[in-house]
């Protein structure tokens, strides 16, 4: 272990940089940022986005880029070449952009999901470096590279799926896929992580058995929990972004049976405290009991307070914690 130490931190760092990306794919959502740029890789035509709404619109006697984008009559338009504009628009000079017809304008989304993407960006860099300083180890520890490679493939396909979902204007599936994507990154690297360092809890059998049944029920919460935002923003998008107070009562049934499973696995995490309190002390399972807590109380404020944006991104990440948590208990039972 001593000899992998260094690449063990350096994909618990990593594993970090996931959880961030999480949080900023969450703030994208809470504030309906996800059109801020409606081309992708690059925004707006551009690697540095638009600071201002003179930058998205005709100007005569400026200079355009091949590819920049500007806002002309609600539809998007795009530079068929470099050249100067004249006095007057010419149509000429610009091609429609036909993957979708969402032609708005906002500074603050355009910044929120353009640090999304450099974020994104920065996560993959740091998946190359680790699948290179895997590969080094390949001889003795297969498993590292293998593992490290597959998350790379993963990585390149979660970019791809983000090109789809800007492409199609937000399609609500895609959205959720891209979700189930980043989850998967998550399993991935802890993987990587426990193949790095093998702890293993000597737990009874009866316990072994109630943290995969209470696995299956947080999968089943977090399947719901996803028919929920699909709901949400959906109600969400037909009110306007207002009255945020109105929106979880008009999702409808997902989010009463998903409000009902929180409980049900509130009452399996008791049951496990009180059932198996001699390990009690176990790291892992304080800190599920800790989320755990945490996540009820994020549920509570939804319900209660308005539904207001700042939880959302808590909401998801302790979801995201908890299932990490749980899934590494697992992969340490003995």
């Amino acid at each position: 272990m001593k000899k992998y130490k260094s690449f063990y931190r350096y994909t618990g760092f990593v594993l970090v940089i996931i959880f961030l990306v999480i949080i900023a794919g969450s703030v994208v959502r809470t504030t309906q940022s996800g059109m801020g740029c409606p081309d992708w890789p690059k925004c707006f035509g551009q690697y540095i986005p638009p600071t201002s709404m003179e930058q998205v619109i005709f100007s005569p006697n400026k200079s355009y880029q091949k590819g920049q984008f500007i806002i002309y009559n609600d539809s998007l338009k795009y530079a068929r070449t470099k050249f100067i504009s004249s006095s007057n628009f010419n149509a000429a000079d610009w091609l429609p952009y036909t993957k979708h017809n969402n032609a708005s304008f906002a500074v603050y989304k355009t910044w929120i999901e353009y640090v999304n993407r450099l974020l994104g960006a920065l996560l993959g860099l740091f998946i190359l470096i680790q699948v290179i300083w895997s590969f080094l180890y390949r001889k003795e520890k297969s498993s590292y590279f293998i593992y490290s490679l597959a998350l790379l493939f993963l990585t390149g396909f979660q970019a791809w799926l983000g090109k789809t979902v800007v492409d199609s204007n937000l399609a609500v599936l895609k959205i959720s896929l891209h979700l189930v994507g980043a989850l998967a990154m998550v399993l991935l690297e802890i993987i990587i992580l426990h193949k790095i360092k093998p702890i293993s809890y000597s737990f009874p059998k009866k316990l072994v058995n109630t943290l995969y049944v209470f696995m299956g029920l947080l999968l089943v919460q977090l399947f719901l929990g996803v028919l929920v935002r699909q709901e949400v923003d959906q109600v969400s998008e037909q009110m306007l972004f207002l009255n945020r107070d109105k929106w979880l009562p008009e999702t409808g049934t997902y989010f009463y049976i998903h409000r009902s499973f929180s409980l049900l696995l509130t009452g399996l995490a008791l049951f496990i405290f009180f059932r198996h309190r001699n390990f009690a002390s176990n790291p892992l399972l304080r800190i599920l009991w800790g989320i755990l807590f945490l996540q009820m109380t994020t549920g509570i404020i939804f319900t209660y307070l308005s539904f207001p944006a700042w939880a959302q991104p808590f909401h998801l990440v302790l979801s995201s914690i908890l299932l990490a948590i749980l899934f590494l208990l697992l992969l340490r039972k003995r």
